[in-house]
């Protein structure tokens, strides 16, 4: 058993899987001889696993609380900030299979990769040991941590967590501009420019549109010192 298994108490009998969960797309463009795909579809299929181990978790943990409540609890269990920061708990970043521009790359971009390795993980695990130890492996690592998420009610995501700051402070609703698309149909690279009026706050980007406006709020939660506010 390996030390990234003997940490998260699962070992793997299809080793593939669990290289394949760790394996960035970018790592790909790099080593052609890989045989192995990337790691997008066990982020798929591991995105509605703990979904559904979060909500059946949350409906027998808490009773009494009506739908609109346990919504919000579970957007805080399982958004990217949680999953990033379990992940890099976990020592996600000493096994990931990235690109050299990628590994060099510590900042937000980082941080939805951790987040979206936790998820093909989740993905990796189900498949490889169905729904009881995924489901476990989840209750290891998220559950032990939610009354404290919960506590803070962390049920934001950056972009909505600017949003509320800049309205709370400027009174003014951001906007996203794309500043630049790159990069073939399976590869895009967008950069994102965040504005608040007139006013570029901050840029990101990333592999996606949403990823590269995720990587923007966070800019500009940093560049506005509002990130722990």
């Amino acid at each position: 058993m390996s030390t990234f298994e003997k940490k998260i108490n699962y070992h793997f009998k299809n080793q593939d899987l669990l290289k394949q969960a760790f394996l960035h797309r970018s790592y790909l463009n790099e080593h052609k001889d890989v045989i192995l795909p990337h790691n997008e579809r066990l982020e798929f299929l591991g995105d509605a696993v703990l979904e559904l181990v979060t909500t059946d978790w949350l409906f027998a943990t808490y009773p009494d609380k009506p739908e609109g409540e346990l919504t919000s609890y579970r957007a805080a269990l399982v958004n990217a900030n949680t999953c990033s920061a379990i992940s890099a708990e976990l020592g996600v970043n000493d096994e990931l299979l990235l690109s050299r521009g990628e590994a060099k790359d510590t900042g937000r971009a980082r941080q939805i990769i951790l987040a979206n390795t936790y998820e093909a993980l989740v993905g990796a695990v189900y498949l490889d040991g169905g729904y009881e130890s995924a489901r476990q492996f989840i209750a290891e690592t998220i559950f032990p941590k939610a009354n404290e998420i919960i506590k803070k009610n962390i049920t934001e995501d950056y972009k909505s967590h600017f949003q509320r700051k800049a309205q709370e402070v400027e009174g003014v609703t951001p906007a996203y501009k794309v500043l630049s698309e790159s990069g073939p149909d399976h590869d895009k690279h967008f950069i994102v420019g965040l504005y608040l009026g007139e006013e570029k706050v901050a840029e990101g980007d990333g592999h996606s549109k949403q990823e590269a406006e995720q990587s923007a709020a966070f800019a500009g939660l940093e560049v506005k010192g509002w990130l722990a506010q």
